[in-house]
């Protein structure tokens, strides 16, 4: 079984702010820089993993030094093994059983909301996209049983709502095996 890691990110309205909160966020404490880039719609985002309080006092600091360029920031400590092949686009699905999709109007809640997909039924994520050719949107897909699938986008969805920030969410059962080729 992969390393636990806790992770957390801040998604930001200014690039010039975004490379000050990064350096500031890893001037902090002992994190490790998974991903820091511009995404559309003009923002940018920082993604840093490693021990809970770590991980913690890098956001807090970050989100100090972000200001009013702040759009939305998590940390979720325990991170499901599976998002970070998702993120890569390098989970392994041969065939889609039922179909579920999140989106969100930002990259952190949408990672929240695939973690909670992820810990909340068995079912396997396919992708998650981030905000590039999105227009600063992001989405998750799964695939698994209806029924897992069903609350999977339930828990991802309920998440990403708490937030304010759901564009939508869609479960289909028995989706046509031409859309898998579509999604990765």
């Amino acid at each position: 079984m992969a390393a636990k890691y806790s992770i957390g990110l801040i998604e930001l309205g200014s690039i010039a702010a975004g490379f000050q909160v990064c350096d500031t966020m890893l001037k902090t404490s002992e994190v490790e820089l998974v991903l820091a880039r511009t995404i559309c719609s003009g923002k940018y985002m920082i993604l840093i993993r490693g021990g809970v309080a770590a991980v913690q006092a890098a956001v807090e600091a970050g989100s100090r030094a972000g200001d009013f360029s702040l759009i939305d920031t998590f940390v979720i400590p325990n991170v499901h093994d599976s998002i970070f092949p998702a993120l890569s686009g390098t989970s392994k699905v041969e065939a889609l059983e039922a179909l579920g999709v999140i989106e969100s109007f930002s990259v952190a809640s949408l990672i929240e909301g695939a973690d909670a997909m992820a810990k909340s039924a068995n079912i396997k994520l396919v992708e998650v996209r981030l905000a590039m050719a999105l227009g600063g949107k992001a989405f998750a897909s799964c695939t698994g049983s209806v029924a897992a699938v069903r609350a999977a986008v339930e828990a991802g969805a309920n998440m990403i709502a708490r937030k304010g920030l759901l564009v939508n969410k869609v479960i289909i059962p028995q989706p046509r095996s031409e859309l898998l080729n579509e999604m990765i």
